[in-house]
């Protein structure tokens, strides 16, 4: 049986987007019709984007994990809701059907009632991609407890810095994670993060590489010793916390334009039906098809495409614990033949560095289960593209190119699989529900005068039931990050084009903000880090073209005395505080040591300048006259590494 909301033709996508425009809560109440809730809604919307304030559904009572576990149990006990593939092809892969995941979520929401958590309570989730991650994530969901999950590469800087701006007072960690050749000491960095915190009471650790670890009397619990006991009291089946849809469900950081990271708020209710809705529409789901998405549960691709969407649709979900290209470079395809998967979601950093390998990593792989493509994180370039499609997809398989945020919930602009056009590069058509707009600096709309393509900064007229509601403990950071900009829009940060068929192109942040490997990453964050380093006096970064991750990271660095003489072994110092202050992923690809910056009279980094010569466009920088010292961009130009 298809889905009730689920567009089929391009004709029926043109249709209800055009209802979901001229009448947003009637569209909109028809989906949530769908969904299980113990009380009904008394408005669809309210809402005005200057304080901001957005309302979906309100006085609807609901909890999500009754729209993803207890409503699929009647018929769909024993399907699979997870397959887990572990890092080692040689390790036993294992399978949680929707009524053992019910059960298990419904042992450790006990767990964690056991050990003092509430409705309203932050619990920060740092752990390796293993089916108790999601048992956890789901957990907290079930009690009302707001889950924060934390990406196993941050650094215990990174970690502390988020449990104080939660206020977090329970943690769920596991002794350490695979990720390849690696071994992820996660408890003993978890242990780092916590010198100094006053708020914590409770860490629960899950036993998965053996490492030997550190338990503190009173403060940490093993998993395995938590369910057991669980067990013993003969606690079964706990009842979900009744939630209003405004509610936060978790809250997820994501880099902003200065060092602080922002922490992200969803709440139950709209996020719930974007995530399905979206789940459902652009990867055409079809019951009983294989669902392989390959991101980290640490962002929201994983929360929204692994978790809830797939879930709330009553689908078999793939979760992997490795990286594409361990033991080989055939670790996808051999998972995709392995388990007969249908639709497989990736990053175009992914597919960029499964290139770099050529094709006898897919010699003897069928991929013939294959039916769906899907790219996100970043635009796909255009030789990506084809060779996906080509090679992968053996030009059989649609390929979607979803652009979405953090921010968002879910997919704002991409195409339908094999419903709506797909051009290589292009992210296409809206969402329905979304008025999409481009404008000029000014706030001006852009609008095209007949078949031309124009360009101008994305933004969003009304709201989405995914919207983000507000930045944790900081409204007014919400604010003015997204709706301050430009007067009564949402601001997304990027560029964009728009062709004569209404398609948008993605041309990356405006802001300083980069996007590497399909992860964002303030320029300001990076700064901040070199700059603890004692022998670093100021630095810049920018980001430049990079072959494989879409975006590199460029770092201009004015250093104390000089470093030529130990140049590579400072590099690596500066490298180290980096991984040290948020994580590896923040690591520079290349630092420059510089004398000055080019500065304005006033202080301000012409930015624009250095982005220019990390991109190796040196010929024409523009006006360097307003310059307080011009002479320091000729030395900069000429010592480019």
């Amino acid at each position: 049986m298809p889905h009730p909301y689920q567009i089929r033709t391009f004709e029926e996508y043109k249709t209800a987007y055009q209802k979901s425009i001229t009448d947003p809560d009637g569209f909109w109440a028809e989906v949530a019709g769908h969904f299980l809730w113990r009380r009904k809604w008394d408005k669809v919307l309210e809402w005005n984007f200057t304080e901001p304030r957005v309302e979906w559904f309100r006085g609807g009572k609901l909890n999500i994990t009754e729209n993803c576990l207890d409503r699929h149990i009647a018929h769909k006990a024993d399907q699979p809701a997870i397959l887990w593939e572990p890092n080692s092809p040689d390790e036993h892969n294992r399978t949680l059907s929707y009524k053992k995941l019910l059960e298990k979520v419904c042992q450790f929401a006990h767990v964690l009632k056991n050990n003092g958590v509430k409705k309203g309570d932050r619990v920060c989730i740092y752990m390796g991609m293993i089916p108790e991650l999601a048992i956890a994530v789901l957990a907290c969901a079930r009690i009302g407890a707001i889950h924060s999950v934390v990406f196993g590469g941050f650094s215990a800087q990174s970690i502390a810095d988020r449990l104080a701006d939660a206020q977090a007072a329970f943690i769920v960690t596991c002794d350490g994670a695979y990720r390849g050749a690696k071994d992820i000491p996660l408890k003993s960095v978890i242990d780092d993060a916590l010198i100094g915190n006053s708020t914590v009471k409770c860490v629960i650790v899950c036993t998965r590489t053996r490492t030997p670890v550190s338990m503190l009397k009173g403060r940490d619990l093993w998993w395995e010793e938590e369910m057991k006991r669980v067990e013993e009291q003969g606690l079964h089946f706990i009842e979900a916390e009744e939630m209003d849809a405004e509610d936060p469900l978790f809250i997820l950081y994501t880099s902003g334009s200065t060092g602080k990271p922002k922490g992200v708020v969803h709440t139950c209710g709209g996020y719930m039906i974007w995530a399905n809705y979206t789940f459902i529409n652009v990867f055409q789901y079809q019951p009983g098809q294989i669902h392989f998405c390959t991101a980290d549960i640490g962002w929201i691709t994983g929360h929204t495409y692994i978790l809830y969407g797939p879930l709330s649709a009553g689908a078999t979900s793939l979760m992997f614990e490795g990286i594409p290209t361990w033991p080989d470079a055939g670790r996808f395809w051999d998972i995709i033949d392995k388990y007969k998967v249908n639709i497989f979601y990736t990053a175009p950093t992914a597919i960029r560095s499964l290139m770099g390998f050529g094709t006898a990593p897919l010699q003897g792989k069928s991929l013939s289960s294959l039916q769906v493509l899907g790219t996100v994180g970043e635009p796909i370039n255009e030789e990506a593209w084809h060779w996906y499609d080509e090679h992968v997809g053996k030009k059989k398989c649609p390929i979607i190119d979803t652009w979405w945020q953090t921010e968002t919930g879910g997919c704002l602009i991409s195409n339908f699989a094999g419903v709506t056009p797909a051009v290589p590069g292009w992210a296409t058509l809206p969402m329905p529900g979304l008025q999409m707009v481009l404008v000029d600096e000014n706030g001006k709309e852009v609008v095209a005068e007949g078949d031309e393509t124009v360009s101008g900064n994305l933004c969003i007229k009304a709201p989405w039931p995914a919207i983000l509601r507000t930045t944790y403990g900081d409204h007014e950071r919400c604010r003015t990050n997204y709706f301050a900009t430009y007067s009564g829009m949402y601001f997304t940060g990027d560029g964009a084009l728009r062709d004569k068929n209404g398609f948008y192109r993605i041309t990356g942040r405006v802001d300083d903000v980069l996007n590497v490997s399909g992860h964002r990453i303030g320029t300001a964050e990076v700064e901040n880090a070199i700059n603890m380093h004692a022998g670093v006096i100021e630095s810049a970064v920018v980001g430049y073209p990079h072959e494989i991750k879409g975006q590199g990271i460029y770092a201009y660095v004015i250093y104390s005395g000089n470093p030529t003489h130990e140049e590579e072994l400072v590099r690596k110092d500066i490298l180290q505080t980096v991984s040290r202050i948020i994580g590896a992923i923040a690591k520079p690809d290349k630092i420059q040591f510089v004398t000055g910056l080019p500065k304005t009279r006033s202080g301000k980094i012409m930015r624009r300048i250095l982005r220019k010569i990390a991109e190796g466009e040196t010929a024409n920088l523009g006006d360097t006259s307003t310059l307080l010292d011009p002479g320091v961009v000729e030395e900069i130009k000429n010592g480019k590494v």
